[in-house]
């Protein structure tokens, strides 16, 4: 969604857009929600350090063995947008994609692990080609990742895919923006869900971390301006704008709006803390070697000042609610703030929502960090109201 704004009018965008209203208070109303360790890892280049950093964070965590062996493991990449959309004429994954370095490695001690098939997921735009042609456009190779491990698959979850259905995955408690999701059959299809994710900004949630990568898992078929109205189209159309503008619903195949809105910031939030509540993340992994400040998208809109940073970290937790507020920290940003106060200054914040679905604590007091502490892997982003030019 393309954002056109001066200054003034994204400091002064702060309250809910009218017509929209909470979710009722008993769903809100959870208990106290679980806290997991999180490690992080200093890794200042792209290269074989990266899995030696992983794999020691991995140890700190308790192992990957216990949570993979013998298991069908899906990991949702972060490649959004289309690899033309660049910064700087830069590679995507040295600004706002995973890299592939980090991605080979994770496949590799996840095979050593004893994972007994891997799938590497991303709803890849444009039409059904696979996800393999999507990486070659890329300039990435495929065969590098199918490698890494002794089974290796890939799927384009932006679509049916290789299914011969949808997924439904329904919000505990009864959603705070849909009351389910329609997904890809890999989604459901594995036994341990990972969330490969990249250290960024977003300019409607604020910070895009290992949930905010699970707002892709939504096929365009059904999630799109494009989609018909009584079923999923055949082929992906168009882009997610109406999960972001509440400009229409899904087709009515799919669980329906359980609240009403018209502001971004109050609807991809509530979105992606629905997803992360239905879809759990068993793994978050977060690259922060190489990133962006401004936001995920270079040319997404006019008058943001975007730059390539070199923070040299990456983050996993067992949890990703506590694993985003400590890569939150990490950003030099407070994972306790909310709407009106960095990084939520236009939108209300996933941290908060996901927390209330208990799906994690995001107290930095409750989360035990592992490794390097969090003053010494901080690398502080500026606010995104400083980036708007």
């Amino acid at each position: 969604m393309k954002m056109n704004a001066s200054r003034r009018d994204f400091l002064g965008v702060m309250g809910m857009t009218a017509g929209a209203y909470l979710a009722p208070s008993s769903l809100l109303a959870s208990p106290l929600a679980p806290a997991s360790p999180v490690a992080i890892g200093l890794c200042p280049e792209y290269n074989r350090q990266v899995v030696d950093v992983l794999s020691t964070m991995f140890d700190q965590l308790g192992g990957l063995d216990r949570l993979v062996r013998g298991k069908t493991v899906a990991i949702k990449l972060n490649m959004t947008s289309v690899p033309k959309d660049r910064l700087n004429s830069m590679p995507n994954e040295m600004t706002h994609w995973v890299h592939p370095q980090v991605i080979g490695a994770l496949v590799s001690l996840l095979g050593k692990a004893g994972a007994q098939r891997v799938r590497l997921l991303e709803s890849a735009p444009f039409g059904t080609k696979p996800l393999e042609e999507f990486m070659i456009a890329a300039g990435w190779q495929p065969k590098d990742f199918a490698g890494a491990a002794t089974r290796v698959e890939f799927e384009n979850t932006n679509f049916l895919g290789s299914g011969k259905s949808y997924s439904r995955f329904m919000v505990p408690g009864g959603g705070l923006m849909y009351a389910g999701y329609d997904l890809n059959h890999s989604y459901m299809d594995c036994d341990v869900f990972v969330s490969l994710a990249k250290l960024k900004e977003h300019r409607t949630a604020g910070v895009t971390l290992s949930m905010k990568n699970c707002f892709g898992n939504t096929p365009c078929t059904i999630y799109s301006k494009e989609a018909p109205l009584d079923e999923p189209s055949i082929a992906p159309m168009g882009f997610r704008e109406p999960m972001h503008s509440g400009s229409r619903v899904p087709p009515k195949s799919a669980p329906q709006p359980v609240a009403q809105s018209t502001d971004p910031g109050y609807r991809v939030p509530r979105i992606t803390a629905d997803l992360v509540a239905a879809r759990p993340v068993h793994l978050a992994v977060i690259d922060g070697i190489y990133t962006m400040t401004g936001g995920e998208l270079p040319n997404q809109g006019r008058g943001w000042v975007h730059k390539p940073v070199h923070p040299g970290v990456l983050i996993a937790g067992m949890n990703c609610v506590s694993t985003d507020a400590v890569a939150t920290a990490v950003m030099g940003l407070d994972p306790m703030a909310d709407r009106g106060t960095p990084p939520f200054e236009t939108c209300d914040s996933t941290l908060r929502l996901a927390e209330q679905l208990g799906v994690g604590s995001r107290d930095l007091s409750r989360i035990e960090v592992r490794g390097t502490p969090v003053s010494k892997a901080r690398f502080r982003f500026p606010p995104l109201s400083d980036l708007l030019g």
